[in-house]
């Protein structure tokens, strides 16, 4: 008698559950990642429990580094050079306008009262101070 041998398959592994897992992870990883507010900038606020103000559109955002480095808008600058770029603003639209200072809490107090200078200088109608949530009671 004749018997025919069976060809043996290898058996298949089928990857497409495998990559609809890992795209799913991927998706909830993307979505659940908190995006740092202030990139490139080790500024450690000061904890306060006052309320949060509901943030403007029409803003300044002036960082103030531990060491003293003022930094507008991401870009590295220097006192004299903050103030020009301030006074640059028109004064209908400084009026309206927030100067939102984000200054480290080892950061020395004269270099924040020169910033709060300068933007009383340049005639903004707001300015706010950037602090962290306080924990506890």
């Amino acid at each position: 008698m004749g018997f025919r041998r069976r060809i043996q398959e290898s058996p298949k592994v089928d990857l497409t559950p495998m990559i609809d897992v890992v795209f799913l992870l991927l998706i909830f990883f993307m979505i659940s990642t908190t995006f740092i507010e202030r990139p490139g900038l080790n500024i450690n606020l000061p904890a306060s429990s006052s309320e949060q103000l509901k943030q403007n559109k029409k803003e300044v955002q002036v960082y103030l580094a531990e060491n003293g480095d003022i930094y507008l808008q991401q870009e590295k600058v220097g006192l004299e050079e903050l103030l020009q770029h301030l006074m640059s603003f028109d004064q209908v639209t400084t009026k309206k306008m927030t100067f939102l200072l984000m200054a480290d809490k080892a950061a020395l107090h004269g270099q924040v009262v020169q910033l709060m200078d300068a933007a009383k200088q340049a005639g903004f109608g707001s300015l706010a101070i950037a602090t962290d949530k306080k924990n506890g009671k």
